[in-house]
This record gives structure tokens, C-alpha cells and sequence, in this order.
């Protein structure tokens, strides 16, 4: 074979290599994210006029495993948030370290509820992905 040929060879199997290498790299596992459906709605505040509070949330976990878990334990993170944000109050969300205080409380309550059932805590962050109050 020659030399060109040779050459002409190699090309042609890194042309095919790299691609493959790319797309393993894309389906390596990271970050999963699972929604909790539908919206938390409901009053906050003690006052006579009544106030509302609607927030979407999404669960991050590194582990791809855990998405399954955190589905199943579904019903009961959603009680221990119900619980959580009905004690809000609209002065308490008015101002950005409010909303972000509430943020640590609600990843607390979550990784305590999969603390409990799980053995370990399995959710990295929360994020509110819709917090509105009116």
C-alpha cells in the first residue's frame, strides 16, 4: 500500500472515529432535572384580603439513578412543600433574599423527606423555575 493510500486510509477512519467519540461524550450522564407537576397554588398570609402564591419547581440530581427515587417519593415532597410555602407570608417573598431564603428552605425540606425514605438526601439543588405572588 502506499504511502497516499496509507494516508487516505487514516483520514477516512478519523472522520469516522470523531464523530463517535462526540456523540459518547453528549450522552454521558450529567445533571437531570424532574419537574414537580402541576404548580403549587395556594393563599399566604394571615390577612383579611386574600393573597396567592404560585411556584413551579424543578429537582436537579447528578446521580441518574436518583430521578427514579425522587418520582417515586413524589407525594410526599409535595407535602412537606405545601406545608412550607402556606406559612409564607407576602412581606417575607417581596424582596430577592426572601424568594432565595425560601429556596434553601424548600431544598432542606426536600432532602430531609429523601434523607428519611432513602438513606440519603439524592437532590443537589432546587430551583424555582416560576415564583408569582398576587
Amino acid at each position: 500500500m502506499s504511502l497516499r493510500n496509507t494516508l487516505y486510509v487514516l483520514l477516512l477512519s478519523m472522520a469516522v472515529w470523531l464523530p463517535v467519540q462526540a456523540s459518547e461524550k453528549a450522552a454521558a450522564p450529567g445533571a437531570q432535572y424532574v419537574e414537580l407537576s402541576p404548580s403549587f397554588v395556594g393563599t399566604i398570609g394571615p390577612g383579611p384580603r386574600i393573597q396567592y402564591m404560585k411556584v413551579d419547581v424543578a429537582l436537579r440530581a447528578n446521580d441518574p439513578t436518583a430521578v427514579e427515587r425522587i418520582q417515586y417519593h413524589d407525594p410526599l415532597i409535595r407535602n412537606s412543600l405545601v406545608s412550607l410555602f402556606g406559612r409564607q407570608t407576602p412581606e417575607g417573598l417581596a424582596t430577592l433574599e426572601g424568594k432565595e431564603q425560601l429556596k434553601k428552605q424548600a431544598l432542606e425540606a426536600v432532602r430531609a423527606v429523601l434523607e428519611e425514605e432513602e438513606g440519603k438526601p439524592l437532590v443537589d439543588d432546587l430551583l424555582f423555575t416560576n415564583l408569582v405572588t398576587q
